[in-house]
């Protein structure tokens, strides 16, 4: 496993001092405050720009979120794609900040850019000190009116971007979602998606390019969202420093005034191309997110798509006329759209899936949802939106999506509108908006008497929102320091008598959050023979039912306990992941431990759970990511049959899972689940206590029928391979190589290795293969490398990744060689290695301010035999600090080689043939 670099917090004035009394600060000239709600205050600069500051200081990060008010929906004739391409245009550096991956990087920030309909936003997250917040502040003001958007730029990015846009291609349910809803929007450009034509990204004109980036990227047109561990005083000084000098544009944007007319009759698509698994979708136009209606119709679609209790689950899983079910509203500036989708197996009639779906649809409005249905669409909506504001970076983030639908305050309008929706108004806007002359499904049929739905007008969200006071702020948490002496010191470890051992850090979160691990270990070599399908798949059917919860009843209980919960398995281990609150915790403590000790393995959900995974699997028969990196796993690490370690390829796994019966299934659990080689970590504001109490009833005295003794890795010799993979009618391909290195997380070289991947491959598009084969070459929108090394066995490994048109297959090959080559003769630079260390150990210690790492960490180190404390990670911090380039030159030359690489491709490589 990969073991992170950790390092102290930093301690600057920008940091506000826990528990004193906060009065509101005197604001700079020139910024004003126009409201607060719940915690979040909004400001307006004389030139227009709106600020919104949400200080939280229970973690030691802070993010700095720009949203522009423009996204495809802004984009005339011509401009497809623009918006998005304009995202990838301004990493290409501006005139403070001329090599923005690089200082990326040295900040240790988490970063990205995202566009979709309404909006354009930039993130970064990173350690809260005074110089990384100036520094994100100043980049973001800088890259507002003076980025680049130079000729040279655009020459190669545009091919990323269309690389970019042909790695969707891949995707049959992407490809049938764009096909469905350009055929519901005649003229709105919610119709196009996002990333735009491939004609339009390879044609646009710089000209056009910069006047779009100088239109749209101005101060009136933007809101700043700073939210974490920040001064608001302080803050405020900053940004009126870095933005109070850009002037206010003199051009005037005039809104969008496109309105989608009344659709007037079903319409439907048809989509023809190579995969395994059928597809069905269906789309309704709805109203705005603004829009009273719109939380009815988002409880609408819940009551639907909800797994296992929603009408189209019940209708085409529980029939077996589909293998999976999903859908969604998003919450849209104009008139938007419901999704619904349903994966449907080769052997499944299409048609008979198509005629229960459109049928549950339709009764819909003649049978109303039940009150028990929409409490259970209600609550899990609300627990959605509860969860969010419990992390101030995520929401900081989610903000950028009511910013664009009309104003950030919506979220709280959404919220209030959904406590009060009733069964009434579901049937309402059921009977209003889900009509057959208002859906697309994939045929077209004349109807002479239309009943058609018109879509209401988007309100005044001003009127909306004006003088909204919401409720009280969540509780914030402690400044809770993430160092490994203070983490170790503040963390109690423990053992039960059957063997489980236990780490629990209490301390005191926003919002009373909780996040909880616990890993079961089992089996021996011996006795998980031919165990590698029914070991994962039990662990999926945990959750299933018990002997007093149906998988319902389970699904409901964690939805009222605000809470996220996941088991998944595989070789010799099970795990339960947790995230929830104090409150809710024994609660689902005790839904857990049920279904840990009393599972029945019901035969029905067995075989939906079979269906479900046969379909995901034959779905990447054809894919060339999923098949490179399969094939490429098998030739690197080539255990025998049978063994518990073994990687399938998906032709073998579906034979096996087609197999498997639910009593294989009962019996691997009678034979194997227990706790005495279990570990739990449980990290947040919690009860200790009833934590205990719980463990010592349930867990301590549960031991497995045979004992456990763990598996070791086999260092398999890296022998030089290279396989092509033929995948019919894909756009993009991927490009895998990896290569097996004798080296334990403890190897006095691992940090050595790391640092050096870290500037191979491992940095934010600043790394030696990103800068050459992204940036410069432009033949790839995704490249990287990774090292990894296990934590008890002395191996480890190295990987590394591309996607890229099949047709450019020979220069990425070449660029790839040349530059992991130079890489081995001439090592990297003491700036390089400078700018490595700086960055991973902020990186590591944005990482540590996460509960759920430490959370997942402490289970994984109470594993070892002889124990792991977070000492190991100081350590490795202070190894990490001391090398030289010398060091990790030596180490590149003893672990790197092109020559033993394991090299996949796959893709469709023989249209690229017949083309030249």
């Amino acid at each position: 496993m990969k073991l992170p670099f950790l390092v102290a917090p930093l301690a600057l004035g920008l940091l506000t001092t826990p528990g004193r009394a906060q009065t509101a600060p005197a604001l700079p000239a020139g910024i004003t405050q126009t409201t607060s709600v719940e915690g979040i205050t909004e400001y307006r600069l004389e030139n227009g720009l709106r600020v919104l500051l949400f200080p939280d200081q229970s973690k030691p990060t802070a993010t700095v979120n720009m949203t522009y008010l423009v996204g495809s929906r802004h984009e005339g004739y011509g401009e497809s794609g623009m918006a998005h391409l304009l995202e990838h245009m301004v990493f290409k550096g501006s005139t403070k900040h001329p090599n923005i991956p690089q200082e990326l990087t040295e900040h240790g920030a988490s970063p990205n850019g995202t566009t979709w309909y309404d909006r354009t936003n930039y993130f970064e997250t990173f350690a809260a000190t005074e110089e990384n917040l100036k520094w994100a502040l100043d980049l973001e003001a800088d890259r507002m009116v003076n980025s680049f958007i130079a000729k040279k730029d655009l020459d190669t990015e545009f091919s990323v971007v269309r690389n970019e846009f042909e790695s969707g291609e891949n995707s049959p349910q992407r490809v049938l979602m764009d096909r469905v809803l350009s055929t519901a929007y005649l003229w709105h450009n919610y119709g196009k998606s996002t990333i735009g034509s491939r004609e339009d990204i390879e044609r646009v004109p710089i000209d056009n390019l910069k006047a779009f980036y100088q239109k749209y990227y101005q101060p009136d047109n933007a809101v700043l969202l700073v939210a974490g561990k920040i001064d608001p005083a302080k803050t405020l000084a900053l940004i009126k420093q870095y933005y109070g000098g850009i002037p206010k544009p003199t051009r005037q944007l005039q809104p969008t005034y496109t309105v989608e007319p009344t659709q007037d009759g079903e319409r439907s698509v048809t989509l023809r191309r190579p995969g395994d698994t059928q597809g069905l979708a269906v789309a309704y136009h709805v109203p705005a997110a603004a829009h009273p209606d719109f939380p009815a119709t988002d409880v609408l679609v819940e009551t639907l798509i909800n797994e296992p209790s929603g009408r189209l689950y019940k209708a085409l899983v529980e029939s077996k006329k589909a293998a999976a079910t999903w859908g969604f509203t998003p919450g849209l500036h104009d008139a938007g759209f419901a999704y619904f989708y349903a994966d449907v197996r080769q052997n499944r009639s299409l048609d008979s899936a198509r005629t229960v779906m459109l049928t549950a649809l339709d009764d819909v409005t003649k049978t109303p949802p039940t009150a028990e249905e929409v409490d259970r669409a209600r609550t899990k909506l609300l627990k959605n939106v509860e969860l969010m504001f419990q992390n101030s970076e995520n929401l900081g983030l989610s903000l950028s999506e009511y910013i664009a639908s009309g104003d950030w305050r919506l979220v709280y309008l959404y919220r209030d509108a959904l406590r009060r929706v009733t069964p009434a108004d579901v049937q309402r806007v059921a009977t209003a908006y889900f009509k057959p002359s208002n859906r697309t499904v994939g045929l077209f049929q004349p109807d002479n008497a239309p009943n058609r739905s018109p879509i209401p007008a988007t309100p005044d969200v001003a009127a909306l929102v004006n003088n909204y006071k919401g409720e009280a702020a969540v509780a914030t948490g402690e400044a809770f320091d993430v160092s490994p002496v203070n983490i170790d010191a503040r963390t109690k470890r423990g053992r039960e008598k059957n063997g489980l051992k236990y780490a629990y850090l209490s301390k005191q979160n926003r919002a009373n959050a909780v996040n909880a691990e616990l890993k079961l270990r089992y089996g021996s070599l011996e006795a998980l023979q031919n165990k590698v399908v029914v070991a994962s798949l039990t662990a999926s059917m945990l959750e299933r039912g018990t002997k007093t919860r149906s998988y319902a009843q389970i699904r409901d209980a964690f939805d009222k306990a605000k809470a996220q919960v996941y088991a998944y398995g595989g070789g010799q281990t099970t795990t339960i992941s947790i995230q929830t609150d104090k409150e809710h915790l024994p609660a689902v403590l005790d839904v857990v431990l049920d279904y840990l000790r009393n599972p029945t393995f019901p035969a029905a959900e067995f075989e939906k759970l079979k269906q479900e995974r046969l379909a995901q699997l034959e779905a990447q028969q054809q894919e060339p990511q999923a098949l490179a990196f399969n094939l490429a796993e098998r030739l690197a690490n080539p255990y025998p049959a049978g063994h518990i370690f073994q990687t399938l390829s998906y032709d073998a796994e579906i034979a096996e899972l087609k197999k498997l019966t639910v009593d294989d299934v009962r019996q691997f659990y009678k034979t194997f689940y227990g706790a005495q080689n279990a570990t739990l970590a449980v990290v947040g504001t919690f009860d200790e206590k009833a934590v205990q109490q719980r463990v010592s009833k349930q867990l301590a005295s549960w031991k497995a029928a045979t004992p456990f003794t763990r598996v070791p890795l086999t260092a398999f010799e890296t022998k030089a391979q290279q396989q092509s993979i033929q995948t019919d009618d894909k756009a993009n391909a991927l490009y895998v190589t990896m290569l097996k290195m004798p080296l334990g997380d403890d190897n006095p070289d691992y940090a050595a290795v790391f640092l050096a991947n870290y500037v191979l491959g491992d940095g934010f598009l600043n790394s030696r293969l990103a800068t050459r084969i992204r940036q410069k070459e432009g033949v790839s929108y995704g490249v990287g490398s990774q090292v990894y090394a296990d934590d008890n066995d002395p191996l480890g490994g190295y990987y590394s990744y591309a996607i890229y048109n099949p047709d450019n297959s020979s220069r990425l090959e070449q660029a790839y060689r040349e530059e992991l080559e130079r890489f081995i003769k001439d090592g990297v630079t003491a700036e390089e290695l400078k700018a490595a260390k700086s960055a991973a150990l902020q990186n590591y210690q944005v990482q540590r301010a996460q509960d759920r790492y430490l959370a997942s960490t402490w289970a994984q180190y109470l594993t070892r035999t002889s124990g792991r404390t977070f000492q190991y990670n100081a350590e490795l911090e202070r190894q990490l600090a001391a090398l030289t380039p010398e060091q990790v030159n030596a180490a590149i030359r003893k672990y790197f080689s092109y020559d033993r690489l394991v090299q996949v491709k796959a893709g469709d490589f023989a249209r690229s043939a017949k083309a030249k």
